[in-house]
């Protein structure tokens, strides 16, 4: 079995609010030493599953099972200021709406407590066949205990 020091980074929650920590590497950098427009993009994907499996949804075994996998439907990104290679940044993540077939999850990119980046991302079951489908219950009892409450 792995020693605890061995086993990736993950993230916590902090009352309904899911903190993923991220160190940019060269590989997440452009030609002016800032990280590339879509790699926030990809931040955000790992803190979004992070959120989930830390949450008690097993996205893997729904999708084994035959039974579907979320899609995203859509994002909304802003861009406020870049990070750079070797910085320490924070993921948070916040539910904002629950729907039967998907959930909205509201992203910030910081550094410093600095937003570099945000986005509205509205993730969807779909089934094998590419159609929405609803979540399981229990799913959707767990957002329902995430869901934020506050100011973005």
């Amino acid at each position: 079995m792995a020693e605890v020091s061995d086993r990736p980074a993950e993230g916590r929650f902090e009352g309904r609010e899911h903190r993923f920590p991220v160190r940019v590497y060269f590989e997440d950098t452009d030609l002016s030493g800032a990280v590339y427009h879509a790699n926030y993009l990809r931040y955000m994907e790992r803190a979004r599953s992070d959120m989930l499996r830390v949450g008690g949804i097993d996205q893997r075994a729904t999708f084994e099972a035959g039974e579907g996998s979320y899609a995203i439907a859509s994002v909304a990104i802003r861009y406020a200021a870049p990070a750079k290679l070797e910085d320490a940044l924070l993921v948070v993540s916040r539910i904002r709406r629950v729907r039967s077939a998907g959930v909205t999850i509201h992203q910030r990119v910081m550094r410093d407590g600095l937003v570099l980046a945000e986005a509205d991302v509205v993730a969807a079951l779909v089934a094998p066949n590419g159609r929405p489908r609803r979540q399981p219950r229990a799913w959707i009892d767990i957002y329902e205990r995430l869901v934020w409450q506050g100011e973005a």
